[in-house]
């Protein structure tokens, strides 16, 4: 385990009350003192932890202009030469900003990685009134908002392509994107991609139905037949879709043998990212998104979007029921593009780059990496000697 982790895994432990030793921890026990650090003491901590001091490194978060409201943006890399990865996080409104400082610190050795908090979505939630963020609350709107971000960063960093990294919500926005401009981009990158949302509906809860059958868990399905048929014909709730989302996570179908999201939520409430008012934002942002943007969600049908004239990579999960796996892996099979690879994660679901950060670091490495390098797009490689 790297310092790193092992400074992560002593920060949560501490977090959830449970007594630790340090120096600290010492002295405040001569003096008589308790011994808990504060949440500022832990953040600074694991900020010093991934500091970029490099001469050619980024570190920022910034507030941009992009579609008529502000939204914030978090830069970072050890090497500005490197290639851009864009990352379109999920949702809608789920930040990845507050819990990338758990997976995505190595991908900041090869790429100059940005987090994007979206309209409606933590800190730009915060910085905007809910009426400045209608007019853009659609796929349309919020692709329009991506694009505008893709050129800023084309060029402030003269970057003619960069990558287009969508996970779940974000893959709507991705494929949309790659589809309008794929001269953009060395590759779309999907991760838990959406294909249908209502055959997506329908798998996940046959899934969540099925098990708690299996582990004959009443209270689950009484909760799941309440819901019955589903989604059906009409126009699921979003308390029919908490439903489905609650059972289906417990079973693993969102991080591989886990029964809650409590790790996420632990690493959030940590983030060196992240104020506490930051933190209060995602749960308003949340709703307000999800009311907007449900029904965009549940209509999205990619079924027989799958011709793109950028190279397509595709990162499964092999127990995803948050985004089907087998509708994935389905619609890969018919994907035109001048290169396209899938790799399915064993031991995940649909966090992959928080449940496999090493391998998941490994595919960017060589699935994604070299198509920036081809075009020279890269800082210099390390000099390996052998004697």
């Amino acid at each position: 385990m790297s310092t790193f982790r092992t400074t992560l895994v002593f920060m949560l432990t501490l977090a959830t009350g449970i007594a630790a030793t340090s120096i600290h921890a010492a002295d405040a026990s001569a003096q008589g003192k308790p011994s808990a650090l504060t949440r500022e003491q832990v953040t600074r901590i694991l900020d010093s932890n991934r500091m970029i001091s490099t001469p050619q490194g980024v570190n920022e978060q910034i507030k941009l202009r992009i579609g008529g409201i502000d939204q914030w943006v978090s830069i970072r890399g050890k090497d500005r030469r490197n290639p851009i990865l864009l990352f379109l996080h999920g949702g809608p409104a789920s930040p990845a900003m507050p819990e990338a400082y758990t997976f995505q610190t190595p991908w900041e050795d090869y790429f100059t990685v940005v987090q994007w908090d979206q309209r409606g979505a933590g800190k730009t939630y915060a910085a905007n009134t809910e009426a400045a963020m209608n007019p853009g609350m659609s796929v349309d709107g919020m692709t329009h908002d991506a694009a505008e971000l893709v050129q800023y960063l084309r060029n402030r960093f003269n970057k003619p392509k960069i990558f287009l990294l969508g996970h779940s919500w974000g893959t709507i926005l991705g494929v949309t994107l790659a589809q309008q401009h794929p001269e953009w981009f060395y590759a779309y990158i999907s991760v838990g991609q959406v294909v249908n949302g209502r055959r997506n509906e329908e798998v996940g809860y046959n899934f969540a139905l099925r098990r708690a059958r299996e582990e004959g868990n009443q209270t689950a399905m009484r909760e799941l037949q309440a819901i019955a048929p589903y989604p059906g014909t009409g126009k699921p709730t979003i308390e029919s879709v908490g439903v489905r989302s609650k059972w289906e996570m417990y079973y693993g179908g969102l991080a591989w043998g886990r029964k809650d999201y409590q790790f996420e939520d632990d690493a959030e409430s940590l983030s060196p990212d992240y104020s506490r008012a930051d933190l209060q934002a995602i749960g308003k942002g949340s709703l307000y998104s999800l009311n907007h943007l449900l029904p965009a969600l549940l209509a999205t049908n990619f079924d027989h979007v799958t011709r793109f004239r950028c190279p397509v990579i595709v990162y499964v999960g092999a127990h995803d029921y948050t985004t089907s796996y087998e509708l994935a892996e389905t619609w890969f099979t018919h994907i035109e593009a001048p290169s396209k690879r899938l790799v399915v994660f064993a031991d995940a679901a649909h966090m992959m780059m928080q449940e496999q950060p090493g391998r998941f670091l490994v595919h960017l490495v060589t699935d994604a990496l070299p198509l920036a390098q081809q075009a020279g797009d890269a800082a210099p490689a390390e000099v390996v000697r052998t004697q």
